[in-house]
């Protein structure tokens, strides 16, 4: 693979105070937004870290990141789990999508990946704004439901975005939040499961990525168990607002500094 700046070979971090700083604000509010919705942990964390490290490496610790989170909160979904025949149709094509995806971060540069980031977190607020006016689905669309699970891969492996795309789809079922949850939560856990150690073969788990793993851990794991905690207080309604506002502050707030 050629050097570059999006190459994990290109330099080692220097993990000096501000990358701490940044790297825990990312790791705390994306440990939160995974445990309130079962993604999300790189739509706000790699907004952060991005300012810091190069693509390959926020990536790299945001898909860590966000098995770690995500495998506490699969346990609140167990019941709707059992006997649930519509993840299989988001996960197998999307384990297809996920080595395309790795072979784009290989050349990304920071700034296309953080303008992208805010753009879909602009769209997921847009989105479930205009949601009300958007057609329901009312059947069953298994080849929508693979189609979107492979773009979801492609996304986990370029930029551990895989949970944006099926959450838009997801809304637009007459699903509860329990059993969007019971989607949502194990794909993401699986297909950044997976890209974790296309990543780690790739040689991305640097010594200096794993330091920065061990000190974003603790704040990952203890704002996931509040955004868990958040989540089962919340009814369906509030739910889905929170995660609006939660995703269009952030991309506004990302885009403005990225633009200017």
């Amino acid at each position: 693979m050629v050097c570059n700046e999006s190459s994990p070979s290109w330099k080692n971090i220097e993990v000096s105070l501000e990358v701490i700083l940044a790297l825990l604000a990312g790791a705390a509010a994306g440990g939160f937004i995974n445990g309130l919705a079962g993604f999300g942990t790189a739509l706000l964390s790699l907004g952060i870290w991005l300012q810091v490290m190069p693509p390959w490496q926020a990536v790299s610790i945001a898909a860590a990141m966000s098995v770690v989170s995500g495998v506490q909160s699969i346990w609140f979904t167990r019941r709707e789990l059992r006997g649930n025949g519509r993840l299989s149709r988001f996960l197998l094509p999307a384990i297809l999508g996920l080595p395309i995806g790795l072979a784009v971060l290989s050349f990304i540069s920071a700034a296309v990946l953080k303008l992208v980031i805010a753009g879909f977190m602009l769209l997921y607020g847009a989105f479930f704004v205009l949601r009300r006016s958007l057609p329901q689905i009312q059947r069953p669309l298994p080849v929508a439901d693979s189609l979107v699970g492979f773009l979801g891969g492609i996304l986990g492996g370029a930029a551990s975005l895989s949970g944006a795309l099926p959450t838009m789809w997801c809304a637009l079922q007459p699903w509860s939040k329990g059993e969007t949850s019971a989607v949502l939560r194990p794909y993401n856990v699986v297909i950044l499961g997976i890209a974790t150690v296309l990543f780690a073969w790739q040689g991305y788990y640097s010594s200096d990525t794993l330091i920065m793993i061990a000190v974003a851990l603790p704040a990952t794991l203890i704002a996931s168990q509040i955004g868990i905690a958040v989540f089962r207080r919340l009814t369906d309604h509030q739910f889905r607002w929170l995660l609006i506002w939660l995703m269009f502050a952030s991309g506004a707030l990302l885009t403005l500094r990225e633009l200017t």
